[in-house]
């Protein structure tokens, strides 16, 4: 009886072994962070064997975690760099969704409007204060509060860091030269604070920030955004419809490594990009391999119609066709993995 009893626990644990679900394990972007929670949470209600861990902690901590082989997948706004690439010979981008990045603020002013030398101005800081007459250039008519501005910026390895320094950097050669692009630079003035949601949430606290953070964290933070004048002169609002717009016309590359900031079509939204994840092209655990290629041939078909709804513009549809063949390559064990139709 001992001996049957303890066999049926054996078992019993067994079965509850088997049904634990498969993690897996990912990192990087807090960028797409808010659209990857939702992803995670709708497939895993349709593939219940399947669980995804994945930590915002941006994209720097992302290329980092994916490179020493501590994660299943990265996540990074930012493409990585030739040198990056040296160190994971094989990683795959895929393009997931493209996002915005806006400048949003605290302060008493409706409808501010920013060119790419005020808005370098104040993040160079020498423009230092709400009623500044180049502010009051720009917006003409406006009530300008005499407020200190505080600049609020990522202090963490970013990709919306890259994203927002690189447009910096092709409109402002004063910034280019003096700081550069990069996902972390050394920042002329202001106050850091990790992930946008440390930055939305001391602007939020503070009177008279400006910091940089993506679309839905500022929608959802209930910010006001300034708009942008772009690459053709006129200023565009933050929207999905003119994020959509700056990829519009921009070739694709086949390792998808491509920047979309200041684009040149007069409805495009200035400070757009691309966020990917980052995935060996041939991934060496069996269950997890397939189960993540899986899950990304999902993300780029199916997935899609959640983005908008998180402020998120879905992949154009020739971006879509180029993704789904570079899914196809990807090999488990050395195999490829058969993808089924998308919806």
């Amino acid at each position: 009886m001992k001996k049957l009893l303890v066999a049926g626990l054996l078992a019993l644990a067994g079965a509850a072994q088997a049904a634990d679900p498969l993690l897996i394990n990912g990192a990087g972007a807090t960028f797409p962070f808010p659209l990857y929670s939702k992803w995670f949470s709708e497939y895993g209600k349709q593939h219940p064997d399947v669980r995804f861990n994945y930590q915002s902690i941006g994209s720097g901590g992302g290329i980092q975690q994916i490179t020493r082989g501590t994660v299943d997948f990265g996540a990074s706004d930012a493409p990585m760099t030739a040198e990056e690439l040296a160190k994971l010979p094989g990683v795959v981008h895929v393009p997931t969704v493209l996002g915005a990045v806006v400048v949003t603020y605290n302060a008493p002013v409706q409808g501010l409007k920013l060119t790419p030398e005020t808005l370098a101005g104040i993040f160079l800081g020498k423009i230092a204060k709400w009623n500044d007459p180049a502010l009051a250039a720009v917006n003409p008519g406006a009530k300008l509060p005499d407020l200190a501005i505080a600049v609020v910026h990522r202090s963490d390895g970013s990709g919306t860091t890259s994203i927002f320094t690189d447009y910096l950097a092709k409109v402002s050669p004063e910034w280019k030269s003096r700081v550069g692009a990069g996902k972390s630079v050394k920042w002329p003035a202001g106050l850091g604070a990790k992930g946008n949601e440390g930055v939305t949430g001391i602007v939020k606290q503070t009177p008279g920030a400006v910091g940089y953070v993506e679309l839905a964290y500022a929608n959802q933070n209930k910010l006001p955004m300034a708009e942008l004048k772009n690459h053709a002169g006129v200023f565009v609002k933050p929207t999905i419809a003119a994020t959509s717009a700056a990829a519009a016309g921009v070739p694709m590359p086949d390792d998808f490594r491509v920047s979309i900031t200041d684009a040149a079509g007069k409805d495009a939204y200035p400070i757009a990009s691309f966020t990917y994840l980052l995935v060996p092209g041939d991934l060496r655990d069996g269950a997890k391999g397939k189960a993540i290629v899986q899950f990304l041939w999902w993300a780029v078909h199916d997935g899609q119609h959640l983005a908008a709804p998180l402020d998120y513009a879905p992949l154009p549809r020739a971006v879509v066709e180029k993704v789904s063949a570079k899914l196809k390559t990807l090999k488990v064990q050395g195999r490829p993995v058969a993808l089924g139709a998308s919806r």
